[in-house]
């Protein structure tokens, strides 16, 4: 795994942490209870999350911009910030869950999707939750732009500026999103890079809180290779306070200045160990990701002999003890990192954290769009 500088990517302005997060958990889990008890009252939660948002503005080539309204990583946000939007997140679900289909924000507006990586869910859960609140969803594959082959990055994001109202991008290098969201006059959200993941996060934010109640003062067990995964894990903990451990083989940790950035904000309890059997003791959450991912299929023979004794499966489970839940970003290999019977276990909670996807996604497009 190539190292990333994380101070190259992170803004350098301070964040301030002031919301408080029992509130937050008491309001959503007070919406989670109203739908499921059938007693949604979709006037009622269209009704909260119709409120504008204002920001100031800058300009990008001329070209007004909304300040800060990019989504590249959690920790541009602070604290009250991002559980706004998790609380915003948890309306709209309720909403759609409810069956209610007029609240259309999105209605007239239009977004690209640049994938220069391939993905189910990143794909479905954009475009659908776009569509979903009245909006059109713009598929552009690898082939479709081949951005800075074919096209200079800049070029690109000005171009689309100029057709749509926001811009997703999933790529390899995250100097490509950086460029994406330097140039673009239009709010750039990141679908994914290879040094980080901010939505899956969002998503599993969302998940935890759903399922435990809260994500302050919880304890997240990552198994696994110190991928994009856990540095937006390690960006999200220097936000909101938990406790965060990444336990992967050696040679295998995350990107090291990222990690003394995440300790340093001073927020939560970071660990990185490579002892995963000592790691998930007392977990609330144990989570996995492939070992090997897209880009990194020719070393996957080599990694599954280095990584022996990672696999989250049943004993693992039992050290992390009965209350611990299981999530997993999917796509998932059963039978290398994960065992089949954790997956499907019933304290599995990985296709609700793959169906949050859509949903965080699109509190985070409310966000951006200022809506």
């Amino acid at each position: 795994m190539a190292a990333i500088s994380c101070h190259s990517v992170l803004p350098s302005h301070k964040v301030s942490f002031s919301s408080s997060s029992s509130a937050f958990s008491s309001n959503l889990l007070s919406h989670s209870a109203r739908f499921s008890s059938a007693s949604v009252s979709s006037r009622a939660i269209r009704g909260r999350i119709l409120c504008q948002t204002s920001s100031a503005t800058s300009t990008v080539n001329g070209t007004a911009k909304t300040e800060l309204k990019d989504f590249l990583h959690i920790s541009d946000f602070d604290k009250a910030t991002i559980l706004k939007i998790l609380d915003r997140a948890a309306e709209v679900k309720a909403l759609l869950k409810s069956g209610d289909r007029t609240f259309l924000p999105f209605k007239g507006k239009t977004m690209a999707m640049i994938f220069a990586k391939p993905s189910m869910r990143t794909r479905v859960s954009f475009e659908t939750g776009f569509f979903l609140l009245g909006g059109h969803a713009i598929y552009l594959g690898p082939d479709d732009i081949q951005m800075g082959k074919r096209e200079e990055t800049r070029d690109v994001a000005r171009v689309l500026s100029r057709y749509n109202d926001v811009i997703m991008a999933r790529v390899f290098a995250h100097q490509d999103i950086l460029d994406l969201a330097k140039y673009s006059t239009v709010p750039v959200i990141n679908g994914l890079t290879d040094f980080n993941h901010p939505c899956q996060i969002m998503a599993d934010a969302l998940t935890i809180i759903e399922h435990i109640g809260q994500l302050e003062g919880t304890k997240v067990v990552y198994v696994g290779d110190g991928n994009n995964i856990v540095h937006s894990w390690l960006l999200m903990a220097s936000v909101i306070p938990f406790h965060f451990v990444c336990a992967c083989p050696k040679g295998f940790e995350p990107d090291a200045k990222t990690v003394e950035m995440a300790r340093q904000a001073g927020i939560s309890k970071i660990e990185i160990t490579n002892d995963p059997k000592e790691a998930v003791r007392g977990a609330d959450v144990v989570y996995s990701d492939v070992w090997a991912s897209m880009g990194q299929k020719e070393e996957a023979a080599q990694r599954r002999k280095l990584f022996e004794g990672f696999q989250v499966d049943e004993d693992l489970m039992k050290l992390a003890g009965p209350n611990a839940y299981f999530m997993h970003c999917l796509p998932a290999e059963r039978g290398v990192e994960v065992t089949d019977g954790v997956i499907e276990a019933p304290n599995s909670i990985v296709f609700p954290q793959a169906e949050n996807r859509m949903h965080a996604q699109n509190a985070i497009m409310l966000h951006v769009l200022g809506l």
